[in-house]
Formats: structure tokens, sequence, C-alpha cells
């Protein structure tokens, strides 16, 4: 009876497991919940706009922007890329940055930014390490283009 017992028991714990790492729209949004959800992408994107106006050579790039359309698209965009509810409606990031001649130096640099932006609010180094890799696929979408 002991030994049935302990059959049932281990299929019924591998079954919860099973069930629970299965569950996409969890594993999905877990760098969502992980950045502060709608709440914390918004301080971060705050936060990176304050660093790019005190960058010197990132700053040019964005002469000719309104900050407030971009905090917002960023907000949607950044909000897509980390599995929130959002999904992103705007222009591709090709479209975006055709034209402007991003090189190597400045798109390592705006990386810089963004890894210090998520310094400033407190994103441990794990989860920068999994939002980077996401944004990381966007690299030739950006540059030399």
């Amino acid at each position: 009876m002991l030994k049935y017992f302990n059959s049932i028991l281990i299929i019924l714990l591998l079954a919860l497991i099973g069930g629970c790492s299965g569950n996409k729209a969890t594993s999905q949004n877990n760098l969502y919940y992980d950045v502060g959800e709608r709440q914390g992408i918004e301080r971060l994107v705050d936060a990176f706009i304050q660093r790019i106006g005190q960058d010197e050579t990132i700053l040019p790039y964005f002469a000719k922007s309104s900050v407030s359309h971009f905090r917002a698209g960023f907000i949607e965009h950044f909000c897509d890329v980390v599995g929130g509810p959002c999904q992103y409606q705007g222009d591709t990031m090709k479209d975006i940055h055709t034209g402007m001649s991003i090189n190597e130096a400045s798109f390592n640099r705006i990386v810089e930014l963004l890894i210090l932006a998520m310094e400033d609010v407190d994103i441990s180094y794990p989860v920068q390490n999994r939002i980077l890799a996401r944004l990381a696929l966007l690299r030739s979408e950006v540059i030399h283009i």
C-alpha cells in the first residue's frame, strides 16, 4: 500500500511541476514583473531619458525628437519586449533608425546608458542581462542603416 501511495505522490508532483513550468503566460511575463511592471518600465525609461539628456555623444541623435513622443513609444516598445501586456504598434526599429548612421561606438554608448539607467532604478544584474539579451536581437535594425 505504501509503495502505491508513493507512486501516486510522485506522479502528482511531476504533474504539478510540469504544469507550472509549462505555463507559457507566466513564464513569458516573468521579465515584465521583474522590471516592476508598467510603473517600473516608466521609471526605467525616465532614468534612461535623463542619461541621454546628459550625454554629449548620444544627445545629438535626439536633437529633432520629441521627448514625450520618444518616452511614450519606448515605454510601449519596452513593455512589449519584456513580455508585458503591451503590443507595440509604432514604426519598426529599422524605420526609426534609417538614416541616423548610428555607428558601433554610439550603439555601445546607448547600451551603456541603458545599463546605467537600469542601475539607477535598482534592476538586478540577472534581470538586466535578460533584458539586454532580448534587446540585442534588434541590433541589426539600429546600427549602420
